[in-house]
């Protein structure tokens, strides 16, 4: 994604972004998959997460990994419709945000949502697939070496501003990325709490 923007001339097709992306990452994949294939309300184990991660808890594999692509494409679309159809950069930003904050906060479920990380992932490869891909490979080299799920995306997201500001050249886009990674650490603070106790469950544990 190009970076040209001009933020004064932001005006109803921005907000239009905005509330397009919202509707894309509002859509509660790992309960529809869940419900199609005949499972238990989402909401009802668990953590009560409507996340990949809580979806596995079903034991259905196959379907943590269908709501882990949804929960991507969703950002991805969202900014890729802001970019070719709701007016280039600056839409494709807003839709990013939009989608973020529909997964994080769906009306549809009282605005209780997931927490966010396979939405980020998407929001990121619309905006710099790159820097996405950069994301994955600490995340699975930090989940390689400690085996906390929440820490290799706590890490991989703090690194993904400045990423797209030193190296990628993209600083409007670092800055809305710094504050999605604000919100998914925010999200994440009974993990990190967790994490800091050392009672955070590991990557494959039981029980």
């Amino acid at each position: 994604m190009a970076e040209t923007l001009n933020w004064s001339l932001s005006g109803p097709m921005t907000l239009v972004a905005l509330v397009v992306g919202y509707l894309f990452g509002s859509i509660p994949f790992g309960i529809i998959l869940t419900k199609l294939a005949g499972g238990p309300d989402l909401r009802s184990i668990g953590s009560g997460n409507i996340g990949a991660t809580n979806v596995l808890r079903t034991g259905n594999k196959k379907l943590a990994a269908a709501t882990l692509v949804g929960d991507m494409l969703k950002g991805t679309v969202a900014v890729l419709v802001g970019m070719h159809l709701l007016g280039g950069p600056q839409a494709a930003l807003a839709a990013g945000i939009g989608a973020f904050l529909g997964h994080l906060f769906p009306v549809w479920l009282g605005f209780k949502g997931g927490k966010g990380v396979a939405t980020y992932i998407g929001v990121l490869i619309g905006v710099k697939a790159v820097v996405a891909l950069a994301f994955c490979v600490v995340w699975l080299g930090l989940a390689w070496l400690f085996r906390y799920s929440s820490l290799s995306a706590l890490v991989a997201s703090l690194l993904t501003p400045l990423l797209l500001w030193l190296w990628a050249g993209m600083p409007q886009a670092a800055v809305v990325m710094a504050v999605l990674t604000v919100l998914l650490w925010i999200m994440h603070r009974e993990n990190i709490a967790r994490l800091l106790a050392g009672k955070e469950g590991k990557i494959g544990q039981k029980g």
